[in-house]
C-alpha cells in the first residue's frame, strides 16, 4: 500500500515541511480544509516537491463548482498531473453559521456538484459545449477566453468523501472515488460502507471506483510516543463522537449511547469530561494504534484488499519523521 500524509502547516512553514515528509518516502501530501485555506499549500507544494497531491477534503456548498475546477485545473498542472481533487460536504451548522452559506440535503448536492465539476472539467478538455442544468446549480457559458485546456495531464479526479451509506452510495455512482471518512471502525467499514459502495456501482452501471481509505492513526515506538499519540487521538474521537453525523459508527459498535453524552459535554466546553469518556478499546477500535509495523500491518487488515493506498492522520500530536518513513516503508512492504 501507498502511504499519503496531511501536509498539516503554517502557509509560510508549508515549504520545508513538505520537503520533510516527501523525504520519508510517502507517496502524497493532502491537505484539510481547517485553519487555512485546503488550496493554497498545495500549490507551494507543488512548487517544491514531486509528489502526489489531494484536497481531503475541499469544503464543496460554499463553493462554486467553477472555483473548484479552476481550482484543480491549475493544481493539475502545477503538479505535473499529480492533483486529485477531493470534496465533502460538512455538516449544517457549519455549512449556514461557519461559512454563510445555504444547506440543503447534502448527498443529492454533493451529487450535482461533483458532476457540475466534472461537466466543467470536460468542456475544457474535450471541447464539448458546456451545458450543465441542475437544481442548485448551472453552468451553460463558457466563452473561449475563459477555456484553460486542454490540459496536457489530462483532467483531475474529483473524488468524494463519505461516511454515511447514501453518501457513500453517491460517491460510487457518480465520483472517481471515494473518501472514507476517518471516523471509522473494521465492522462499520466492512458492513456498512462496501454495502453502500456496491449499491452505487449498481446504479451506475460501473464495476468499480477507487476507493481511499483514512486513519486516524496513535503511533509511537516508546511509551512516551505512544501516550502522546493516545492523548491526541483521543480528543480527536471525543470530537468526532459528539457529532451526530457520525453516530452509526458508534452504533455498530454498541457505543451509541455515548454520543449524546459527549454532544452535550461539547456545549458546554468541557473537552476532558470528553476525552475520558473515550475508552483504551475505542481508540484501538476506531483508530489505529502501535508501533509503525504494528499500524502498517492493521491498515492492511482493515483495507489491502479493497485498496492500493490509505491516508494517515496524526491528530494532536507530532509523529516522528523516522516513524512517518517507518510506516511507509512496512506498507510498501
Amino acid at each position: 500500500m501507498l502511504l499519503d500524509v496531511q501536509l498539516d502547516a503554517r502557509p509560510d512553514l508549508v515549504a520545508a515541511r513538505a520537503r520533510e515528509l516527501v523525504a520519508t518516502g510517502i507517496a502524497g501530501l493532502f491537505t484539510f480544509e481547517g485553519p487555512h485555506d485546503v488550496f493554497l499549500p498545495l500549490a507551494t507544494a507543488a512548487s517544491v516537491v514531486e509528489t502526489d497531491l489531494m484536497t481531503n477534503v475541499a469544503i464543496a456548498m460554499p463553493r462554486s463548482p467553477m472555483h473548484l475546477a479552476n481550482a484543480a485545473w491549475d493544481l493539475q498542472l502545477m503538479s505535473g498531473g499529480r492533483f486529485r481533487l477531493g470534496l465533502g460536504s460538512q455538516i449544517k451548522p457549519h455549512i449556514e453559521k461557519r461559512y454563510g452559506a445555504t444547506w440543503s440535503p447534502p448527498a443529492a448536492r454533493m451529487r450535482e456538484i461533483v458532476l457540475a465539476v466534472k461537466a466543467i472539467l470536460a468542456s475544457w478538455q474535450d471541447g464539448t459545449r458546456l451545458d450543465f442544468r441542475g437544481e442548485h446549480t448551472q453552468h451553460t457559458l463558457m466563452p473561449p477566453t475563459f477555456v484553460p485546456g486542454p490540459n496536457p495531464y489530462g483532467a483531475p479526479p474529483v473524488l468524494l468523501g463519505a461516511l454515511g451509506p447514501l453518501m457513500t452510495r453517491t460517491a460510487a455512482e457518480v465520483a472517481d472515488g471515494l473518501l472514507v471518512m476517518p471516523f471509522n471502525s473494521l465492522r462499520h467499514f466492512r458492513e456498512r460502507t462496501l454495502a453502500a459502495v456496491a449499491e452505487g456501482l449498481e446504479l451506475a452501471g460501473r464495476e468499480s471506483v477507487a476507493i481511499y481509505p483514512q486513519a486516524i492513526t496513535a503511533m509511537g515506538r516508546t511509551p512516551e510516543e505512544q501516550a502522546a499519540a493516545d492523548l491526541g487521538v483521543r480528543g480527536l474521537l471525543a470530537f468526532y463522537g459528539s457529532t451526530p453525523a457520525y453516530r452509526p459508527v458508534l452504533d455498530v459498535e454498541g457505543w451509541g449511547d455515548l454520543q449524546p453524552e459527549l454532544n452535550a459535554l461539547s456545549k458546554t466546553g468541557d473537552i476532558a469530561a470528553m476525552m475520558e469518556l473515550v475508552s483504551d478499546e475505542m481508540i484501538a477500535t476506531i483508530a489505529v494504534r502501535g508501533t509503525p509495523e504494528e499500524c502498517a500491518a492493521e491498515l492492511k487488515r482493515r483495507f489491502g484488499d479493497v485498496a492500493e493506498r490509505v491516508c494517515c492522520y496524526f491528530p494532536g500530536y507530532d509523529a516522528p519523521l523516522a516513524a512517518i518513513s517507518d510506516l511507509a516503508a512496512a506498507l510498501a512492504r
